[in-house]
């Protein structure tokens, strides 16, 4: 077998050059250059550079990148008048990019009447139109973008029998990497290459399949036997990396989905550890119980930092242990992303926040002027600046100013004038609202809500979450200083006080060795000693997008198996009773995974907050039913995400936007609830926590004494020291197990005496 006739294809190239070097240390460089061996599209890329004529291409044609198609679709939305807040050039990229990895062409698209509905449900039934001069224009352009190197491959193959039959002779054995990860075009390429000889040998773990949202499908492996019926399965059971008791736990769990390839996966490393459950009070005692445990595993073991990794299954979970590793002087790093306060929609909120604070704020004015957009452009941003430059002013004085209503068309005045009304508004209602409040009408108010929720897109979610993780943040702020008795200290000013102050401390941070925080699915292929997995509660892990069929759920579970088994030697899951959620305090069963794990193989702490039964069955608590026990007639449709470009059989559409809740504070249910409130946001947000009751009820009517054992929502089990004061100034010193020494005012306190 000569080196030219392999072809292996890998899904990123640090994994395709680090496969070259070890095959180079046993067959030698010289034979191992000889190797096709690439990612789908770099070697699809080349076979397309050389063969670029057949399809009507010139050889030097130009890979567009994500941001040159999306800017390309920016311009075909304007040139055809489109609203361009409905047909946002990522939400259409994205759904273009689906229809590509289905091998549905732009004529396909607009033919098919379940995805013009689709389309329309979404408002935006001119996608298809939209598809059709996209790939004229990059045609005309000679160009292609990274979606168009499969499709386009697979077309030259399918159009040319005779250049499929070269390549197919050239690559006698092909290999693939990954292959869980496949998408249907990928997988229809590797048939076309292989369906005469059938030598072809594929890896994967079907346990490890967790990225639908990109594309990929299940299907390629599971399947793989009923595609190629001579091929044979080697199971590669061992673990490399885990203990066995960490193996066994990802074992129960993954053996509870229905559609796998079986296997007994084994250690020969140590038994090791149980896995421990933490159940904590609160997302605050959550964050604390983990930085308390990484310090005492670090002294015990002597370790580094580098040795943990906090997975979460959301990006707006990271707040809060940021916030707790930089108060306990514990160094972080995102990894695969931005810290919280980084985020760029964090970044524009905060902007508002601070140019209410401070209108002479240069650098928030020019992040808001044209945010979310209403039409002030550079030019007249231009002319901003240079007239405060003139005037000896800031941009604020400006606009403000006579001269420079002289200096624009009455038009871009209006426009200006409408932004200086918005933010006057929001200043006057700064001098009365506590941050909290105020957050909620200046994200209402400014448009960024409307903004951040006219895309469903994986990424357009994870920026909603943001959006509210931090008006939870300053709900937070507000509760536990008026516990503490600053219930003058709750307001704007205070707030970016203390933000800045940890994004301070941030940026100071720079030893090498930093704790990990990453969502699950970035921490795929990566491997720690210790592993932390939070927020196992329902409604967020899984999430309650992935619930509506069982084939969501279990690729839920099997983030889970890929979250478990990155831990070395151990692993803890915990979990929070109450979590702030939509600016209000949320509570939230345990996972149902957690059931999923043999209870023999796991120690449970802080069960006494939890409710943790590990002998209760499923059932309507966890919002299954009998559908979720019988399972089977879930699956009769593989492939919902697929099945949105696949005309027969015709699926049901559901809709992108996300379910009504009456504890968001932009849903329909929210604002009659707080229009029934008179308006009120804090007995609104009393009335949700307290079953409807616009007051919270007395935590106790037994008087505090030194000694006292109390439970408290948000900071777990502790002891008072102290009790100091009377009536309404009554306050309590209280040391609590793993969130330190809080002064609380009883008044606002929210607790009830253990002991």
């Amino acid at each position: 077998m000569a080196p030219w006739n392999i072809l292996a294809l890998t899904f990123t190239n640090k994994a395709a050059k680090e496969m070259k070097g070890r095959i180079a240390d046993l067959v030698g460089i010289d034979k191992a250059r000889r190797l096709n061996m690439g990612t789908f599209h770099s070697v699809f890329s080349h076979i397309l550079r050389v063969e670029a004529e057949s399809i009507g291409y010139k050889k030097n044609y130009t890979i567009y990148d994500e941001t040159d198609s999306r800017s390309l679709l920016k311009r075909i939305i304007g040139d055809m008048k489109l609203d361009e807040k409905k047909y946002k050039p990522a939400a259409v990229h994205s759904r273009i990019s689906m229809a590509k990895n289905h091998l549905i062409t732009p004529d396909a698209y607009q033919m098919d009447a379940e995805i013009r509905r689709r389309d329309s449900y979404s408002q935006m039934p001119e996608i298809g139109k939209i598809y059709a001069i996209y790939q004229q224009r990059c045609f005309l352009a000679n160009a292609m973008d990274f979606d168009d190197l499969l499709v386009l491959t697979y077309q030259l193959f399918q159009d040319h029998p005779d250049i499929k039959a070269k390549y197919a002779e050239r690559f006698q054995y092909v290999l693939v990497d990954e292959y869980q990860d496949t998408n249907y075009a990928q997988q229809c390429i590797i048939i076309q290459l292989t369906k005469e000889h059938q030598h072809v040998c594929v890896v994967g773990d079907d346990a490890q399949s967790i990225y639908a949202f990109r594309g990929a499908n299940i299907d390629n492996i599971l399947n793989f036997q009923k595609i190629f019926p001579t091929a044979k399965l080697h199971k590669l059971e061992q673990n490399y990396r885990s203990t066995q008791r960490i193996v066994n736990v990802a074992n129960s769990v993954i053996r509870h989905n229905s559609q796998q390839i079986p296997k007994d996966v084994y250690s020969k490393k140590e038994e090791g550890e149980r896995l421990i459950f933490k159940i904590a009070y609160s997302d605050k005692e959550e964050a604390a119980i983990v930085c308390k445990d990484i310090k005492r595993l670090r002294r015990a073991e002597n370790g580094e930092y580098s040795d943990f990794a906090v997975l979460y299954r959301t990006n707006a979970q990271s707040r809060s242990f940021e916030e707790a590793m930089l108060k306990e002087n514990i160094p972080y790093r995102i990894y695969g992303g931005l810290g919280f306060y980084q985020r760029k929609e964090i970044k524009d909120i905060l902007a508002y926040f601070r140019i209410v604070n401070n209108p002479d704020d240069e650098e928030a004015f020019k992040r808001i002027i044209n945010y979310p957009a209403r039409g002030i452009g550079k030019s007249t941003f231009d002319k901003i600046l240079e007239s405060a430059t003139i005037q000896n002013t800031s941009p604020w004085g400006v606009i403000h100013s006579t001269y420079f209503q002289q200096q624009v068309t009455n038009s871009t005045w209006q426009k200006v004038n409408a932004f200086v009304s918005l933010i006057e508004g929001f200043i006057t209602q700064a001098a009365t609202m506590d941050v909290s409040e105020l957050a909620k009408q200046i994200v209402l108010g400014s448009g960024i809500r409307e903004d951040l929720y006219s895309e469903s897109t994986p990424e357009a979610i994870s920026r909603q979450e943001n959006l509210q993780e931090l008006l939870s943040s300053t709900e937070a702020f507000v509760n536990e200083r008026m516990e503490e008795g600053f219930e003058s200290h709750i307001y704007l000013p205070d707030f970016l006080q203390e933000i800045s102050l940890l994004t301070d401390l941030e940026s100071k941070d720079d030893e090498a060795s930093r704790v990990s925080l990453m969502t699950i699915h970035a921490a795929k292929g990566l491997e720690f000693p210790t592993v932390f997995v939070v927020g196992m509660e329902e409604n967020i892990f899984p999430s309650p997008m992935c619930t509506n069929t069982l084939r969501e759920l279990e690729e839920e579970r099997r983030l889970l198996y890929v979250a478990i088994t990155r831990a070395e030697r151990h692993c803890i899951l915990t979990a929070a009773k109450n979590r702030l959620r939509f600016g209000k305090m949320e509570m939230n069963p345990v996972s149902r995974f957690i059931k999923d794990i043999d209870p023999r193989l796991m120690d449970v702490e802080g069960a006494r907050s939890g409710g943790y039964q590990p002998n209760k069955p499923y059932g309507s608590t966890y919002g299954l039913g009998d559908d979720y026990r019988q399972g089977s007639r879930w699956m009769q449709n593989s492939n919902p995400v697929a099945s949105q470009f696949r005309a027969d059989p015709k699926p049901k559409i559901t809709s992108p936007r996300p379910k009504e809740n009456a504890n968001d504070p932009f849903s329909p249910s929210f604002k009659r609830l707080l229009q029934a409130q008179g308006g009120n946001l804090r007995k609104v947000n009393d009335a949700i926590a307290n079953g409807g009751r616009a007051t919270p009820p007395t935590p106790s009517s037994q008087p505090l004494h030194e000694g006292c054992v109390i439970e408290h929502q948000r900071f777990g089990i502790g002891t008072v020291i102290k009790v100091e004061g009377s009536g309404d100034e009554t306050k309590a010193t209280v040391s609590f197990q793993n969130v330190g020494i809080k002064q609380l005012l009883l008044k606002f306190a929210r607790y009830t005496i253990v002991n």
